[in-house]
């Protein structure tokens, strides 16, 4: 097996349904999820440990969606069904309301950082946003399948909350930017609400 094939040397690529540029939106965006992709098989190298196991096992799922989405983007005018469902993005949303149950409570803005893992996550977050930016735009040039927008809006703050997850397991705080306001509410209710 030869992993070149010289048929994209003159800047174009296939994608399912024909040929395109190398540089159109369509290629950029699923370019995009496939590098979202690596960071977070670079966040799964980075979180070692049985307290890990569940989270690395999330993050393969989520891999496997990426290529879905990656594939779904990719596919130009076929008839190919989609792979990418609103399953997957009802469990980000599980997943999500689960780690802000467990983090710490949050008011402001926080820098990205903390733990290895941690930061890598918080990479994928604003790749992932970069993505979604993408794919907003190529579905004003063509259609698309609608699940990949909201599966990468909901990924992009899985991220965020997987993070915030990860550091407190890690036993390392947030720092908070010291001039943000509060911009998030409460998630607790108090007993009088």
């Amino acid at each position: 097996m030869r992993l070149y094939t010289r048929t994209g040397d003159k800047g174009q690529t296939s994608v399912i349904g024909g040929r395109v540029e190398k540089d159109e939106v369509r290629v950029e965006a699923y370019g995009t999820v496939d590098e979202v992709n690596s960071f977070v098989g670079k966040a799964r190298t980075e979180l070692e440990g049985a307290k890990f196991t569940e989270i690395q096992e999330e993050l393969e799922r989520i891999q496997h969606e990426l290529f879905d989405c990656g594939s779904d983007l990719a596919n130009k005018k076929s008839n190919r069904p989609y792979k990418l469902q609103q399953e997957s993005i009802d469990w980000l949303e599980q997943r999500m309301d689960e780690y802000i149950q467990k983090s710490p409570e949050l008011e402001r803005f926080i820098l990205p950082g903390g733990s290895a893992a941690s930061a890598t996550l918080h990479i994928a977050r604003t790749i992932t946003r970069r993505a979604e930016r993408l794919v907003v735009t190529l579905q004003k040039q063509e259609e698309i399948h609608p699940v990949c927008l909201i599966y990468l809006n909901r990924l992009s703050d899985y991220f965020f909350g997987l993070a915030r997850y990860v550091n407190m397991l890690s036993e390392m705080k947030d720092v908070e930017y010291i001039r943000s306001a509060k911009v998030f509410r409460s998630g607790k209710r108090k007993e009088n609400e």
